[in-house]
């Protein structure tokens, strides 16, 4: 770089930039290794030293805020500022080729491996002013800062290179976790001494289990200690300081939890600055290692972790993350929690498809804190408002408990939350003059019995938010005849549970089946050759958004897959076994192929059939010219899910999430994993609380509660079985689920319509007893049932009604 080009560049990156290369560069004078005199303490010394100069220069005049003042500088023209941009996006990639040496897995290896034996160089060992031992504290130090160097100096992979060294680094997350456990869980933590290298006596207060050798450290030691280890490194000699470890602070014993962990109550603030560091260390490296770690490793092999260590882990992240979203986290501790929070998600998520945590452990941290539903989502709703009005306001918006970690609620506390923000939303609307009383500002529509897709979709899809006012119905029969009726609330009912019915039918051709024993519904890859296919699921969003709304349950649930993008997750390898298990078979045959895969003759395409007709898509530029190898299978294989999981499903998931999004805000959606958004459309478990049920009922037409009719009722479902209960309640709502916060919640209520019949008082001792069959009403939840005067006529004449789906016809 000749002097002009260091002048120019010197506008963007500051002399200490330039310094922390160029010791590096020193230090590591061949392709392959450390020049052979190096002093390997001294050279992390000052890297982190300069590191840590470098990026508080980043975050108090650098050039990522020139670069957000040149963006937003008015009086530059859109041509200079793309030139600007341009020059030093250039640059920095220059200057990143400089760290390339720290990204080898020879330069943390050979780091390590003087952390654990203690080696130094011959120079250093004559020395008597040698600064000291490595430890792997330093190392995590050093790479904690190369982490945030890359995120923002590195334009175009970010911090990728140093994360994949740190995660695919033979025993180096294990090291970190040794660490970390033996400081958080300082009583039981231990783990076998060869496999982790211990931090030095003094850095490790034994009674706190807290790392804090560097957070007494006054600036002039920092100073010194800078200016002694560069004339260490250059050989120069100077005294040093005498530095002595300090600990300070008291953590209570007493765990109220036994996944509660103590030591983190009081994080960020309350750990010292080393085991902070060691924590953003390990989740950075941690979740990125989860992105590729398959079932097979995770569960059966269990590396890099055994299942214990990975409850361990998930319930060191949950009380992190949870503590740390309770107190104020300011600017210098986000990549901290930014890190914890990505990583806790991820174990989370792997956890909610197959499960390997007991389900107290997630609710732990805020047993003895948590908030009355109302405040939560007030708090929540007060919070998404600021963030809305004031984008500023990122760092209050970690605050938010329930909207980075919704998991610490139990889930029927998370459903009357939900609940809530649907009412409070509505009471809004209402004030805003959107629902001015009964009738008002209501849809009216004329629906065909035989196209009621079809007319839905012409009448409401373009109404948008519009839909979550009041829907009226009118019917016109299949002659072409208006149906008489009113409809106050029950036909608009009928409508929704109607075209969901027809659209999601895999004969429409919308969804098809998952192959797995649930059959869970998915977009059909052909769908999108289909006349309005997309538009069509914008509509069936809105359909699905105004049941949730309106607290109408719709009997259909939908494959994880396809959920996780309604709920801004990315799916990855190991949710292909709950979508296609033959498929997510085949691939993990490829990817633990022993053989040469050349034999398997495969390339980067996959075919797809629709209309008879067949389509190749490449999996990458090129694909159809690129065998399937040894080295590119792992690409191969991610790319191959990522295709089935994310981009063939994403233009009907994304025209999908439009459509919901209209009348559910995406903060209440995430509320809730894949699994719980199916019981919150469909609703609760497979049987019915008989007893529930019963109390939330009503009788009409000369019923009540004491009738006889209605006694032998109660007594032929208690006799039901499980499957039966749910028959009776799909035959008499539309839906075999109950609302999953008990029948007090389902609109309309439960209704026993009296249907008189003349039979002869015989029939109760052996006579001739009623023959007209049960019939339902599901618009209106209404049975209507006729007055059997025997049970065993009750039983078996509900049985042929519920079992032949009956309905208004056998009336």
């Amino acid at each position: 770089m000749d002097q002009s080009d260091r002048h120019d560049s010197q506008k963007a990156i500051p002399p200490i930039g330039w310094a922390l290369t160029n010791i590096i560069c020193l230090a590591t004078g061949s392709e392959n290794g450390f020049v052979d005199t190096l002093d390997h303490p001294s050279y992390v010394q000052v890297v982190i030293t300069l590191a840590e100069n470098l990026l508080a220069w980043v975050d108090n005049v650098g050039w990522v805020k020139e670069k957000k003042d040149l963006q937003g500088n008015v009086g530059t023209s859109a041509a200079g500022i793309d030139a600007v941009l341009h020059d030093n996006e250039s640059l920095n990639i220059t200057y990143m080729e400089l760290f390339r040496p720290v990204c080898q897995q020879w330069h943390l290896m050979k780091l390590l491996e003087i952390a654990k034996t203690g080696a130094i160089s011959c120079a250093a060992a004559n020395d008597k002013k040698y600064l000291g031992k490595l430890e792997l504290l330093d190392i995590a130090y050093f790479y904690s800062y190369m982490l945030r160097i890359f995120s923002v100096f590195n334009p175009m992979v970010g911090s990728l290179p140093v994360l994949n060294l740190l995660s695919f680094t033979p025993g180096y997350l294990l090291n970190l976790w040794g660490e970390l456990e033996n400081s958080i869980f300082p009583e039981n933590g231990h783990i076998a001494e060869d496999n982790c290298l211990r931090t030095s006596k003094s850095s490790v207060n034994k009674k706190d289990g807290i790392l804090d050798k560097r957070q007494k450290q006054t600036s002039k030691d920092g100073a010194n200690k800078l200016v002694y280890a560069l004339h260490k490194f250059t050989g120069k000699s100077q005294a040093g300081p005498n530095y002595t470890d300090t600990v300070d602070g008291q953590v209570d014993e007493e765990s109220s939890d036994v996944w509660t962990i103590e030591s983190l109550r009081y994080v960020p603030q309350g750990i010292s600055k080393d085991l902070s560091c060691l924590l953003h260390l390990f989740c950075a490296a941690y979740s990125h290692l989860l992105l590729v770690l398959d079932d097979i490793e995770f569960y059966e092999k269990q590396v890099p972790f055994t299942l214990e260590q990975q409850r361990r882990i998930a319930a060191m992240l949950n009380t992190l993350v949870y503590n740390g979203l309770n107190h104020d986290t300011g600017h210098q501790n986000r990549p901290l929690m930014d890190s914890a929070i990505r990583c806790l998600h991820m174990m989370y998520e792997r956890d909610c498809r197959h499960q390997f945590c007991p389900p107290v452990l997630w609710l732990s941290p805020a047993k003895r804190s948590r908030p009355p539903i109302a405040v939560a989502a007030r708090t929540h709703e007060v919070l998404s408002a600021n963030m809305r009005s004031d984008e500023s306001l990122t760092v209050s918006s970690l605050g938010s408990v329930v909207t980075t970690t919704p998991h610490v609620f139990p889930f029927e506390e998370r459903v009357e939350m939900f609940r809530e923000f649907i009412s409070m939303d509505k009471v809004s609307r209402k004030m805003a003059g959107d629902v001015a009383g009964p009738g008002s500002r209501s849809i009216e529509i004329v629906v065909r019995r035989g196209h009621i897709v079809e007319d839905g979709f012409r009448q409401l899809n373009s109404l948008g938010s519009r839909l979550k006012s009041s829907i009226h119905v009118s019917f016109v029969s299949e002659c072409g005849l208006p149906e008489a009726g009113l409809d106050y609330g029950g036909l608009s009912k009928e409508f929704l549970t109607d075209i969901s019915k027809s659209a999601f039918a895999p004969e429409y051709g919308l969804f098809s089946q998952t192959s797995t024993s649930d059959r869970l519904l998915i977009p059909n890859a052909a769908a999108r050759y289909l006349e309005n296919g997309i538009q069509m699921f914008e509509f069936l969003g809105r359909v699905v958004g105004k049941a949730l709304y309106e607290g109408i349950l719709l009997d259909y649930a939908f494959s994880h897959v396809f959920v996780q993008k309604l709920l801004g997750r990315y799916s990855f390898l190991d949710e292909l076994s709950t979508l296609d298990p033959e498929l997510y078979r085949n691939l993990m045959y490829v990817k633990h192929y022993d053989g040469d895969v050349k034999e398997l003759c495969l390339d980067f395409t996959v075919t797809e059939e629709s209309f008879g007709k067949r389509h190749v898509i490449e999996l990458k530029p090129g694909g159809g010219d690129t065998s399937v190898t040894n080295e590119n299978k792992m690409q191969y294989v991610h790319a191959m899910a990522d295709y089935k999981l994310n981009r063939q499903i994403f233009p009907f998931s994304n025209a999908f999430y439009r459509g919901l999004t209209d009348l559910i805000s995406p903060s209440w959606l995430k509320l809730f994993n894949a699994s719980e958004f199916n019981q919150l459309l469909s609703g609760g478990r497979h049987d019915i609380d008989v007893d529930d049920l019963r109390k939330n009922t009503r009788y009409t037409g000369g019923y009540s509660e004491g009738s006889r009719t209605i006694k032998l009722f109660w007594e032929v479902v208690e006799g039901f079985e499980p499957k039966e209960r749910c028959m009776l309640l799909k035959f008499v709502t539309s839906c075999s689920r109950a609302p999953l916060l008990g029948f007090k919640h389902l609109q309309p209520s439960f209704t026993i319509h009296k249907v008189a019949c003349d039979s002869s008082l015989w029939a109760v001792i052996g006579g001739q007893d009623v023959e007209r069959l049960p019939s339902a009403s599901t618009c209106y939840n209404t049975l209507k049932l006729p007055t059997y005067k025997r049970s065993s006529t009750l039983k078996a004449k509900l049985l042929y009604a519920i079992s032949s789906n009956a309905g208004f016809e056998l009336s």
